[in-house]
């Protein structure tokens, strides 16, 4: 994940000087408030936060939702270019610049919150509209709109979140990292804990992420997990998971005094599953996660009967483009027409695949189903490995292609190579060398196969 000032999870609220101090305290009604609640929680959402999460506990137990100011609680955030973003004349908090396009549910910066237009509450379910604050920015809403399911099944919270994007820049900005979503807990859930091994589920011991000094990502530590959770828990090791089903990478940490705070208190815990996307200007995003309440073994148990990890990663492009990104390329935009349609005429450019988890015994061989229009004869395939992220060129391979524009099958046997072993991450597609006007791709799917 990137650095703040270019992208990644961001470091809301944890900065303690300018206006911040607006957003603090200010007093909340009751009627300001609405909770859904079952047998084991109470969820409540804020109307003057946009209808972010503020409220979770167990029945007559503390809240765990930290809601110091605007830019805590439980909340979607989302980032896009350009970096920096300053429409009509406004300017960015100096400290935020670096965060550029940035909707985030609950309010801005300045303590201008974010307007609900819609809301629906059951006893057991809600859902909420908002048209959320540019966090970096005095006043200026989204050219967009949230929404939010929130349904309760015994200790858990199932979330699913939509972005709708109606901005009047078409411009195909670079994928950002997204936080899906952005979740802050009080002073007792202070160890960050999950899984960092090769082998998922089989009772293999989670470990504890070391709290992080402050450096060029902030506070918080982006790590990889073959599970797809982590939590926040107290001393006891009891607190809140949060499971985004096939996410592989989040970030998280503690700022503070650890052990004592509410959620009116500055000490914080934060957790957020990150996807790398593209959000297009005109872009309906839809994420789902879970936030488990309980036990770091009953928050895996729960994880462990629902998560599958697939023993060989498919990718089809019929109605979006499967979390894959670009570098030195853009598509045709949204929505994907059934296939990829990647325009190739920049310098080195590159199709990169999102982080999964699959074995390369599992998965030999790779397929792409592919048009290539272009007068290079070979692509390459780059792969990563969970010992060791990053694309190197010791870990790839050569395909040849054929550049007449028609549909093909290109079968990639990559078992063999010495550095194609253990546990892999993620995949990356170079189509041509180099790139010239009128190079184009169009995929249909990327998979393993054997």
């Amino acid at each position: 994940m990137a650095s703040l000032p270019s992208g990644g999870a961001a470091i809301h609220s944890v900065y303690t000087g300018g206006m911040v101090g607006l957003a603090l305290c200010a007093a909340v009604s009751l009627a300001e408030i609405r909770t859904i609640e079952n047998d084991v929680l109470r969820v409540g959402v804020n109307l003057q936060r946009g209808g972010a999460i503020t409220l979770l506990q167990r029945k007559n137990g503390p809240n765990m939702v930290n809601d110091h100011d605007l830019g805590r609680q439980i909340q979607m955030s989302y980032y896009s270019g350009p970096v920096p973003f300053e429409p009509d004349g406004k300017k960015a908090e100096p400290f935020w610049r670096g965060l550029g396009w940035n909707p985030i549910q609950s309010g801005d910066f300045f303590g201008n919150s974010s307007k609900v237009l819609a809301l629906k509450v059951e006893p057991t379910k809600l859902y909420v509209k908002c048209v959320p604050m540019h966090w970096p920015l005095p006043n200026v809403p989204g050219e967009c709109t949230f929404e939010s399911w929130i349904e309760l099944d015994g200790p858990t919270v199932r979330l699913r979140q939509r972005l709708v994007n109606r901005r009047p820049d078409t411009t195909p900005y670079p994928a950002r990292a997204q936080e899906l979503p952005a979740v802050y807990v009080n002073a007792p859930w202070h160890r960050l804990i999950t899984y960092v091994g090769d082998a998922p589920f089989t009772g293999a011991p989670t470990s504890e992420i070391p709290k992080h000094e402050w450096g060029k990502d902030g506070p918080w530590t982006s790590f990889f997990t073959s599970e797809s959770w982590a939590a926040l828990v107290d001393d006891q090791g009891d607190g809140l998971g949060v499971w985004a089903p096939d996410t592989y990478t989040l970030s998280g940490g503690f700022v503070g005094t650890p052990g004592v705070g509410g959620p009116k208190d500055a000490p914080t815990g934060y957790l957020a599953p990150n996807r790398v996307e593209i959000l297009d200007h005109n872009i309906a995003y839809e994420s789902r996660c879970v936030l488990i309440v309980g036990s770091v073994a009953e928050i895996r148990s729960y994880v462990r009967r629902r998560q599958r990890n697939p023993p060989r990663p498919q990718w089809v492009f019929r109605k979006d483009r499967q979390h894959w990104s670009y570098a030195n390329a853009t598509d045709q935009g949204w929505p994907i027409p059934g296939y990829l349609d990647v325009n190739l005429d920049g310098t080195d450019p590159q199709m990169i695949g999102p982080e999964a988890f699959w074995r390369a015994a599992d998965a030999p061989v790779l397929e792409v189903d592919a048009a290539f229009r272009t007068s290079d004869t070979i692509a390459e395939v780059f792969w990563s490995r969970t010992d060791a992220p990053g694309f190197a060129p010791e870990r790839r391979l050569t395909f040849p292609i054929v550049g007449d524009g028609k549909r093909r099958t290109y079968r990639v046997r990559l078992a063999g190579h010495p550095e194609y072993r253990g546990a892999l991450r993620q995949i990356r597609i170079d189509p041509v060398f180099g790139g010239r006007p009128g190079d184009r791709v169009r995929v249909w799917r990327i998979g393993s196969a054997r």
